[in-house]
């Protein structure tokens, strides 16, 4: 089987990538190792445990590509304040969407939502779908990459995409290297209900062990259902996922310092090792890396699915015009303007959460000195916080098309 492009991997940033592409003429494969089926929406159904705060600019994404309309007609909770706090002092700062004459900072949409949207306008379009399909082997053939997989089915494609997450299958057997290293803490994630409302806010306390955040959901029982990302050394983890639900939500409230009062229910948890990772090169001839498959990073301003959107939208752009020009979109030059537009970016937000954490982590008394009277002070600047909201609404910086008002 021959495609002019495939893309391995079907998830939020893969399938976008595919939908962006889809009507500029091109023989497309999207393949994926799982079901590419659509799942009906229950409105009644537990929360999926993983979730993601989608920017404004990733909203403005899903809405040019049709997407958004299946995202809304699920389940999504806008949120227009944050608050972020020191659990080891006093400092604290507040953002709100108002600063900047926004209605909301973004959504936290469970990730199967975002995917099923994604899917039901992929069924309903020309690109080809194959599930089900793991990559085995990959090599070079003269121009083109020769994938095997493990049912013995070859393609073969010019260009291909690696869409397929943190652990890519494309990137191990292309040989990219990468920059890594473990964070030595474990993400703890699930949904809880509280006897308060979330107040469609973001709530985050920085702890001894790592950050807690309230992200909250839109659910049957009003705003008092929130999806929870608590970041612990491995010791701590193993002993937080030991505990019953009972007992974990008491230390869940205590960790919290009870800001949404009890936490009365806690659906079932997952832990998930914390890993950065780079790629050293997000391209080579006829290859291209997108979201996590080329960067991961701290979950600890849900920022990873909004760098992977801005990658998808990006490389889109570029294809498109080099296909304008008529260019060989698997010239290494074409695949260099994506890199050059989303490494410095990518890099900057790995750099930045990685000095969030590492100075929430810090214990000598000058460094939490700095670090309270840090958040107190830029609490008291509009324009800083301002800058921040502007941050985090992805509206700055080299913006593709698709990503613009």
């Amino acid at each position: 089987m021959q495609a002019d492009l495939i893309i391995v991997g079907a998830g939020m940033v893969g399938s976008a990538l595919a939908l962006a592409l889809q009507e500029q003429g091109l023989d497309i494969l999207l393949i994926d190792g799982g079901s590419l089926s659509v799942t009906p929406f229950d409105p009644a159904a537990p929360f999926e445990p993983r979730v993601s705060a989608l920017s404004i600019a990733s909203q403005r994404v899903l809405e040019r590509l049709g997407v958004w309309p299946g995202v809304a007609a699920r389940r999504s909770s806008p949120y227009a304040e944050m608050r972020v706090w020191d659990g080891c002092g006093t400092g604290q700062i507040h953002f709100s969407a108002a600063s900047v004459h926004a209605e909301a900072l973004g959504h936290i949409v469970e990730n199967r939502v975002v995917q099923d949207a994604l899917l039901e306008r992929l069924h309903d379009g020309p690109v080809g779908l194959l599930n089900h399909a793991r990559l085995e082997q990959l090599r070079r053939s003269g121009d083109d990459w020769l994938l095997t997989l493990t049912d013995g089915r070859q393609l073969r494609t010019p260009l291909l995409i690696a869409a397929d997450g943190a652990n890519s299958a494309v990137r191990r057997l292309a040989g990219c290297a990468t920059r890594e290293w473990d964070y030595l803490h474990h993400a703890i994630v699930t949904s809880v209900r509280c006897s308060e409302a979330h107040q469609a806010t973001a709530w985050q306390r920085f702890t001894d062990d790592g950050p807690l955040a309230f992200l909250p959901l839109a659910g049957p029982a009003g705003e008092h259902w929130c999806s929870i990302v608590w970041s612990a050394t491995p010791g701590e983890a193993e002993r937080l996922m030991a505990l019953d639900d009972a007992g974990f939500c008491v230390e869940l409230g205590k960790a919290f310092e009870h800001r949404l009062g009890q936490v009365l229910h806690a659906d079932p948890r997952l832990r998930i090792p914390l890993r950065q990772r780079h790629a050293k090169r997000y391209v080579e001839a006829g290859l291209a890396l997108i979201g996590d498959a080329a960067h991961s990073i701290h979950p600890l301003a849900g920022q990873g699915v909004n760098l992977g959107f801005l990658d998808a939208a990006v490389l889109a752009e570029v294809l498109l015009h080099a296909q304008a020009r008529g260019e060989r979109l698997a010239d290494e030059r074409v695949l260099s303007r994506y890199e050059r537009r989303r490494m410095p970016h990518n890099l900057a937000m790995m750099a930045a959460m990685e000095g969030f954490e590492r100075l929430f982590q810090a214990d000598p008394l000058p460094l939490r000195w700095l670090r309270n009277a840090g958040l107190d002070w830029v609490d008291e600047l509009p324009e800083a916080k301002a800058l921040f909201v502007r941050q985090a609404l992805g509206l700055s910086g080299d913006l593709p098309e698709l990503a613009r008002a």
